[in-house]
């Protein structure tokens, strides 16, 4: 945690970090317009200064949020990563960048809030907006306290640069950081209109992250609480029975631009399409699709892609004929990219995105592949990215550019919370056959597989596959794995080395084969899994993330055991 930098933030929060958004959503003072003396002043002011919580400081999280939350768990494969196999160290560029930007989002969130105090604003204003900067705090340290485990918690900036202490804070026990997001929260809560504006948080959405926090708390003592799952049940099931919020008809509809803002998402994050200021676009499309995916020179990221044991898991394989494929959730195709696969959201100007023609055309996928199969694992991304700049011109009425756009990136949905709800429901059960836990569940999963029989008992298995089919590479089976390691580590560790993580030869004779003559042969000898792959070294420690290294060299009480704080006392909003 890079202290020495809260200054550095609290001056850039007074400042709005940025100019005017494309979208009034976004919109944000200026800073050769506004300092600390002339701004808040009205509604309309306090609303942009919390605006830019929703984009800026989480912009160096991006990649980290696909490294930590999907490539270590075994969702997406990417050659000779630290993440694929377990080596991450404090030097990490991703890692580094991922810790610097949820600090940076505590940083800010607490100056504004502070600041907010004071505002000449109406009261509902005020609360709403100071309940905004607590839910994106809460949000921040749920990511901290999940990926490194015990954190120092910063409550307020003033407070520690005035103490002069910032380089020598000491981590707080992983049940204590717990214990202050659950109040941090609750005061969200109070503050937070019970439903506001879509797309911004509402009393509902903080209570979606609430219930979601109690279930991954409830097994941090090493055996899982009863308590801590009934809060767990209560919360998530307020949300869906009071929030007015439904889970979209089409489950691909979630992520298209023009559902940027969306009733089923509770926390996204709202990109601007333009780099300036830096900070405020999405690049996830670059990191993610093929060369030559949109026209901006910008995309190299088809090399990686979604790993063959979540194909396993959707019960598809790259070595299957299109023709033949068991392909009943729609979830797959909405994920990942495979061979026979048309996307009519994708380059619309062109009658739809053909997987396969974009690779072997030269002329229609002109600037592509151009013939040469990349993904070494039978499927590329789909999920975050927008397509060429028409699609996104037809999506948000502006362009896109090299390296930005303004799709949204959606961190906590309803369909989460139902099976937040459908698995606390449980208990300290391993079944149940409660008719509203089934509700839950069978929302999703029908949602997902049109006409599929219902289930009349499901298991804490159901739940736990559920999950990762609907939320796969949206940045968060890795702390799923780490919520179960808390309480069955053994079982975690003995899940991910069992995965299928690594890669299949020769893909590109059989595709460039189907594409051309409609003939699908796979030669075994040549066509398959690696059979030398070795399983990651998964131990007890994988769970922890290692401290930035420049954290520690400037901190070294980081390295020192975590103490406990009694945060009701100690803190107070």
């Amino acid at each position: 945690m890079k202290i020495r930098y809260i200054k550095y933030w609290a001056f850039a929060a007074v400042l709005g970090m940025g100019t005017v958004s494309c979208e009034d959503f976004l919109n944000r003072p200026t800073e050769d317009n506004y300092n600390e003396s002339n701004f808040y002043q009205n509604d309309e002011q306090c609303v942009q200064g919390v605006n830019y919580l929703y984009n800026s400081p989480w912009y160096d999280f991006q990649r980290g949020f696909i490294k930590v939350g999907e490539i270590l768990s075994g969702n997406v494969y990417e050659g000779n990563s630290p993440y694929l196999n377990f080596t991450v160290n404090g030097t990490d560029e991703n890692l580094v960048n991922m810790s610097y930007s949820l600090w940076a989002v505590i940083g800010h969130a607490n100056t504004v809030y502070t600041r907010l105090k004071t505002a000449n604003a109406s009261e509902a204003v005020k609360n709403q907006c100071m309940g905004e900067c607590l839910a994106w705090k809460a949000m921040a340290y749920f990511y901290l306290v999940r990926s490194f485990g015990a954190v120092p918690i910063i409550h307020d900036n003033t407070d520690e640069l005035n103490s002069g202490n910032y380089n020598s804070k000491f981590k707080v026990e992983a049940a204590d950081v717990y214990e202050y997001i659950i109040m941090t929260l609750e005061k969200a809560m109070e503050l937070l209109p019970a439903r506001g504006e879509t797309g911004r948080i509402d009393r509902y959405c903080a209570e979606g992250l609430l219930a979601k926090v109690y279930l991954t708390k409830s097994g941090l003592s090493g055996t899982r609480n009863a308590d801590d799952l009934a809060k767990a049940a209560e919360y998530s099931k307020d949300v869906i029975n009071n929030s007015g919020r439904n889970l979209l008809a089409n489950y691909s509809d979630v992520f298209r631009l023009a559902n940027n803002k969306n009733e089923e998402c509770l926390f996204s994050w709202h990109w601007s399409a333009g780099r300036d200021p830096w900070t405020q676009q999405n690049t996830l499309q670059s990191d993610l699709a093929m060369v030559g995916f949109d026209e901006f020179g910008d995309c190299w990221g088809g090399y990686a892609g979604p790993s063959v044991d979540l194909q396993d898991a959707f019960g598809i394989s790259a070595l299957e004929s299109p023709e033949t494929r068991s392909d009943t959730d729609t979830r797959r195709k909405a994920t990942m990219m495979m061979a026979g696969d048309v996307y009519d959201y994708f380059w619309q100007d062109k009658g739809g995105f053909d997987y396969l023609r974009f690779i072997y055309d030269a002329e229609y996928g002109k600037g592509g592949p151009n013939g040469d199969y990349q993904s070494p694992t039978g499927a590329n991304h789909v999920k975050h990215l927008y397509g060429n700049n028409n699609d996104h011109v037809l999506g948000l009425g502006v362009s896109a550019g090299n390296m930005y756009s303004g799709l949204a990136t959606h961190i906590l949905r309803l369909s989460d919370i139902y099976l937040v709800y459908a698995e606390a429901k449980m208990g300290l059960a391993t079944s149940t056959t409660d008719q509203s836990a089934l509700d839950a569940f069978n929302a999703v999963r029908g949602r997902a597989i049109p006409g599929v029989t219902p289930k009349t008992s499901i298991t804490w298995e159901d739940v736990w596959k559920e999950r990762r089919l609907e939320l796969a590479c949206e940045g968060d089976r890795w702390y799923d794995y780490v919520r179960l390691a808390y309480y069955d580590s053994q079982r975690a560790i003995n899940e991910l080395k069992a995965q299928r993580r690594d890669v299949y030869y020769s893909l590109g004779t059989t595709y460039k084969a189907y594409y051309e003559n409609g003939s699908w042969t796979v030669n075994p000898d040549e066509t398959r899994y690696n059979p030398d792959a070795k399983a990651p070294n998964v131990t007890v420690s994988s769970f922890t993330l290692p401290f930035p290294t420049e954290d520690v060299v400037f901190n070294p009480n980081l390295m020192k055991d975590p103490v406990h704080v009694d945060v009701r006392s100690e803190f107070s909003y």
